[in-house]
């Protein structure tokens, strides 16, 4: 029996069952499709970047960098089990099922509903107003809803993501300042090592998984939707992105704050000059790496695209805001200026 096979029989089962609430929920009408389009929009990851750099940009430096941090580990930890736990769409596993949109990797647990309880309950959460909490609440369980009925997700990963969200959301919100204040006491060697492992330890286990217990791999014959072309390269590629992304973002705000921070409070000119400077070269480094690197395929381009966004990110969190100091555009924080969520310093 392959590696594998029994735990895939077992979750064929649990899909079959799944099957049926999706159909029940697809059959309201196509006049939700538009609508739960936007909605799971909201959860993507190009909302993400822009949401991140706006606060850490332009609001709050601090909750920004944090909120990145937190986002990045969860991201890294979702991609990491959908390459080790090879999870159908429902529109691959059912034909019957409408294809409202379509992904290219695997399914569980789902991105969208960790993500979001993520992000969107990190900053209810630092609000601290019940009001925002409440609405934060509304808009996951609503991006939550988009996956089930757009066919890309059964409610199983559904559950998943959220477990996976709630727990990391209250690891970072209890444990955050005791973890910052250990990474600021470690010397440049030991943070280095300790990052550059984080960031290459899953990504060596998933090639491992993937070459070696998985290698083959290929969609079961009860796959009768539409699968599409190489999903373990894709989530390998995932993966690969979100953990350059962990090591240039973390590398970036370890030297930034090393070299005093910044402070993302100004003028609405110079917070609107930041954020279009700021996405302008994020947009042409994602642009320049498409462009270099759209004919690798698997495991080439999984590492492409890790060298891809963390340069990415090393620009969002460090080599932006020292040109937004060395510009004008922003000053060095004060260490002794807070606001509500924290002082307003990355």
């Amino acid at each position: 029996m392959n590696a594998g096979t029994s735990e895939q029989l077992a979750m064929d089962v649990l899909w079959e069952a799944e099957t049926t609430p999706i159909l029940w929920f697809q059959g309201l009408g196509d006049w939700l499709s538009v609508p739960f389009e936007l909605i799971t929009a909201i959860g993507s990851q190009t909302a993400f970047i822009i949401l991140v750099a706006l606060v850490f940009w332009c609001v709050n430096a601090s909750v920004g960098a944090r909120l990145f941090v937190v986002l990045i580990a969860s991201t890294t930890l979702n991609t990491l089990l959908k390459s080790l736990f090879y999870g159908a769409r429902p529109y691959w596993f059912s034909a019957n099922v409408s294809t409202h949109s379509t992904e290219s990797s695997f399914g569980i647990p789902s991105g969208h509903a960790q993500g979001s309880t993520v992000m969107w309950g990190y900053l209810g959460a630092k609000s601290g107003d019940r009001r925002w909490m409440w609405a934060a609440g509304v808009l996951i369980a609503l991006i939550c809803l988009s996956r089930v009925y757009l066919g890309v997700h059964f409610v199983s990963d559904v559950l998943a993501g959220l477990l996976l969200g709630g727990a990391v959301l209250w690891a970072a919100l209890r444990w955050e300042d005791r973890v910052l204040g250990w990474w600021r006491g470690l010397d440049t060697r030991r943070w280095a090592l300790y990052l550059v492992l984080a960031s290459l330890l899953p990504c060596v286990l998933a090639v491992l998984w993937q070459f070696g217990v998985r290698a083959d791999w290929a969609p079961p014959a009860d796959w009768i939707g539409s699968t599409p072309a190489d999903p373990a390269g894709h989530s390998l590629e995932s993966l690969f992105t979100a953990a350059g992304a962990l090591l240039g973002g973390v590398t970036g705000l370890t030297l930034l704050d090393r070299r005093g921070g910044f402070s993302a409070a100004g003028t609405l000119t110079a917070r609107a000059g930041r954020f279009a400077l700021g996405i302008s070269v994020v947009l042409l480094l994602e642009v320049v790496g498409h462009l270099l690197f759209r004919d690798l395929t698997g495991l080439a381009a999984a590492v492409a695209a890790y060298a891809v966004y963390s340069a990415l990110a090393f620009w969002a969190t460090f080599a932006a805001p020292e040109m937004f100091v060395r510009g004008g555009l922003a000053a060095r924080a004060d260490r002794d200026a807070d606001t509500p969520t924290g002082p307003d310093r990355a």
